[in-house]
């Protein structure tokens, strides 16, 4: 699993271990409703994490990145990432 980050919602680990599991494209809703969250919130969620390099975003679909498969696999350190609130 990916390591704690300061900027990080608890929502955005469940979003990531989402994506470790299941290596595909997804709406927001969807990863929502897989993980027990509001779709609305975690659309917000995966634009911050979109804007720190480790999503793509294709008309809606959701797809880690290679930079956040990097970043699953523990080879990403904190420094590396933008926070989107900065």
């Amino acid at each position: 699993m990916v390591q704690h980050i300061s900027w990080f919602s608890n929502v955005d680990y469940e979003i990531f271990l989402f994506f470790e599991e299941h290596d595909i494209g997804a709406t927001a809703k969807v990863v929502a409703y897989n993980i027990g969250y509001d779709s609305n919130y975690v659309n917000r969620r995966l634009r911050a994490l979109e804007s720190a390099g480790l999503f793509s975003n294709d008309g809606g679909i959701y797809e880690l990145t290679d930079f956040g498969r990097e970043f699953i696999e523990g080879e990403v350190d904190e420094d590396e990432l933008t926070d989107p609130d900065s």
